[in-house]
């Protein structure tokens, strides 16, 4: 890059007049085009070149039309771009490729002489002009036209990558308001493009071929697509009709417009990262349960370089590929992610696009991209116990509207594919707004600032805890609520108004609101066991009876799973949150006052792990419940080391009192804190706890006192 500064700069490029035309887009069978896409040194068949003849390379990786120039020498394309026309080249001597010569060229690993050799035979022919470095393959595609979704992406250029210019880093905002911008707001200088996207945002502009590995991303990509031949395209529809209804971080009408003109235009990771998730459903495929499943343990291996590599080159694609990844149960690791929250800041992911002089697309589609990040971090944060990576302090994203997801989805569909699409949607958003209750719910209960503000209260950290948990508490209850019908575990699906064999996402959401629910609780019985001496016995009787019918509506709901939903997507965190459920009760048998409870408890764990072995996801290496029976597996061996807990009568453990005692205890002290956080919010209807023993206290102490089971009764 330091050969520009000595490059004088050129003026922008007029747009023609009459614009140049793309190659059309050639139809597409199942795996059509694999070898016929596999190298530039191939030509179409048709007449690529006005007049007849074969095209030159540059308008042959570009899929322009080569028109030839007056002089006969050069195309018109490249004499534009100040290139270097391979048309005026005296041609290399081909030979031809034996059979064998082929399968070991596609049997050749990274760093082998076969692909070595391949690499140079790709690699570009001229040093490119000061003009050229700052006009990428998508302005050209913005400058001649064309049926594309790529025109002026900031994100997702193929040969380039941008990085936000921060308030404090060596580039002055001040200075960057002086350089001249052409109309396409780019401004060249020595060290790259800058971009200017906003008044106040602007990025840098960086061409990928200058980067760590970007050597061997045609060979990995080529790699990728031969590993699932000839089943990639199929591949590709399982992914849209599995995940990405419940998870729609990809741009599905861009992603099948590149993949049906060169499925090279992809990051080898994005394109391995869909092929991985996708395989998982290889037996929900009636085509593909017949066929052998492509080579994992090789794919696995493969998506990891090229995602280190991409990582030197950041784009959306880079995001979305590491989003992807993480969805798998093997795939969940802590620092990846804090890996892929840097990348997103890099890209402006922490911003707000919404006035950015990008693409509409591109605008709703990093809002989805930073908020399925988010969600990533903070569940993450959940079931690691470690940090968020992301403040509210530094986060900037707007609400998802209904116009950051693409209206074309829904055309042409069919009516249950309509549906799924729709309810996929509300699940996301919904999701959101759930994450954000449990980020305010780590916030203020878990960082370590604030263990240590309840330790230091001594006394009264049961009632700090308990007047925290109100406002909380009060907006789980909301969300709940206003849970659209749609994706209700009692909706039309379930009723089988739709076709019984389609998969259902909506188990995920509602198992994260109980390990939501169960992260708040938790807090609240750690506290009441701190604090045993100084609580009042009332006021642990009503927190561990809601904590107790929390725990009777969890394993519920776990019970009422169906294949339908067990076989769907679920979130990367749902695996633990399985496991959470188990851990709740394991808590509160430890903490049982009596034998009589703690037996109840270690019976109903019994129950649970029963309910645990016969749900688990097939088509995977692992189950979706797999690891929650592991994890109760040890936290029930744990317990068998706890001394024999005392007998109590039952009116000993269910500590009755009278109304005016009871009344007394909840006007004083702490114990009004346990009034304020759950009187107000009765209603409760316990109608669907099929176990009345789980209830020691009056149904009207109840009603007043634990309203959370009712919240959460899935058949509100």
């Amino acid at each position: 890059m330091s050969s520009l500064s000595t490059l004088p700069r050129t003026a922008p490029i007029a747009i023609a007049p009459k614009p140049l035309q793309l190659f059309p887009s050639r139809p597409h069978s199942k795996e059509a085009s694999f070898n016929s896409m596999n190298s530039n040194d191939s030509t179409d068949s048709d007449s690529a070149v006005s007049g007849g003849g074969s095209p030159c390379e540059s308008c042959l990786r570009r899929r322009f039309k080569c028109v030839i120039g007056d002089d006969d020498e050069s195309c018109i394309s490249c004499q534009v771009h100040g290139i270097p026309c391979s048309l005026n080249q005296s041609p290399q001597p081909r030979k031809r490729k034996l059979a064998r010569d082929s399968t070991e060229e596609s049997n050749g690993k990274r760093g082998s002489p076969a692909r070595s050799d391949n690499r140079r035979r790709r690699q570009r022919q001229a040093s490119l002009s000061s003009t050229t470095a700052s006009t990428s393959l998508i302005e050209e595609m913005a400058n001649f036209g064309g049926p594309t979704l790529l025109k002026r992406s900031l994100g997702l250029q193929e040969d380039r990558y941008s990085q936000y210019i921060g308030p404090t880093t060596d580039f002055e905002p001040s200075l960057i308001n002086l350089s001249p911008f052409d109309p396409q707001d780019e401004s060249l200088l020595a060290r790259g493009t800058l971009r200017k996207v906003s008044d106040n945002d602007t990025f840098l502009v960086l061409p990928d071929n200058a980067t760590h590995g970007h050597e061997h991303q045609y060979d990995d990509t080529d790699e990728i697509q031969r590993l699932v031949a000839p089943y990639g395209r199929k591949l590709i529809d399982l992914y849209f009709e599995v995940v990405h209804p419940a998870f729609p971080i990809i741009q599905k009408t861009i992603f099948y417009e590149k993949y049906d003109r060169n499925y090279r235009e992809f990051s080898p990771a994005l394109l391995a990262a869909v092929y991985i998730l996708a395989i998982n459903w290889w037996d929900h495929s009636e085509e593909l349960s017949k066929n052998q499943r492509p080579n994992v343990r090789e794919l696995e291996r493969l998506i990891r370089s090229s995602l280190a590599d991409a990582m030197w080159r950041p784009k959306l694609s880079t995001v979305q590929a590491g989003l992807l990844l993480s969805q798998r149960p093997e795939g969940d690791q802590w620092a990846p992610t804090a890996q892929i929250v840097a990348i997103a800041q890099e890209l402006g992911l922490h911003l707000d696009c919404t006035h950015w002089k990008i693409p509409p697309w591109e605008k709703g589609l990093r809002k989805r991209l930073a908020w399925a990040l988010y969600m990533q971090d903070k569940w993450g944060a959940l079931v690691h116990g470690r940090p968020s990576h992301i403040f509210s302090s530094n986060w900037v994203v707007q609400p998802l509207a209904p116009n950051d997801f693409p209206e074309a989805e829904l055309d042409e569909q069919k009516p249950e594919e309509k549906m799924d699409i729709e309810r996929g949607r509300t699940l996301f958003v919904q999701m959101i707004y759930l994450t954000q209750v449990l980020a305010e719910i780590l916030e203020t209960f878990y960082t370590l600032e604030a263990m240590q503000n309840v330790s230091n209260a001594g006394p009264q950290g049961t009632h700090l805890v308990l007047g925290m948990a109100k406002p909380i508490q009060l907006k789980l209850k909301e969300w709940y609520a206003a849970l659209p019908t749609a994706i209700r575990m009692d909706s039309s699906f379930q009723s089988g108004s739709v076709t019984s064999t389609r998969l259902s996402s909506i188990g995920y959401l509602h198992l994260a609101y109980f390990a939501t629910e169960i992260t708040l609780h938790r807090r609240i019985i750690r506290s009441l066991e701190t604090e045993s001496q100084a609580v009042d016995p009332y006021v642990q009787h009503i927190c561990r009876s809601a904590a107790k019918a929390r725990l009777i509506s969890a394993m519920d709901f776990v019970n009422r799973l169906t294949p339908q939903h067990l076989r769907s997507f679920w979130f990367f965190a749902s695996k633990t949150n399985f496991a959470l459920i188990g851990t709740f009760g394991s808590l509160l048998w430890a903490t049982s006052p009596g034998r009589e409870e703690a037996d109840w408890y270690r019976r109903r764990l019994g129950e649970y792990r029963w309910t645990l072995s016969v749900s688990s996801k097939p088509g995977e290496s692992k189950g979706l419940t797999e690891f929650a029976m592991g994890m109760l597996d040890i936290s029930t061996g744990l317990l068998k080391k706890l001394p024999e807990k005392p007998e109590l009568s039952r009116s000993g453990s269910a500590i009755e009192f009278d109304p005016g005692r009871r009344q007394s205890i909840l006007s004083m002290g702490m114990s009004s804190s346990v009034g304020e956080l759950y009187s107000g919010m009765a209603s409760a209807d316990i109608s669907n706890i099929h176990s009345p023993e789980s209830i020691d206290s009056s149904d009207e102490d109840y009603d007043t006192f634990a309203p959370m089971a009712g919240m959460a009764s899935m058949g509100d």
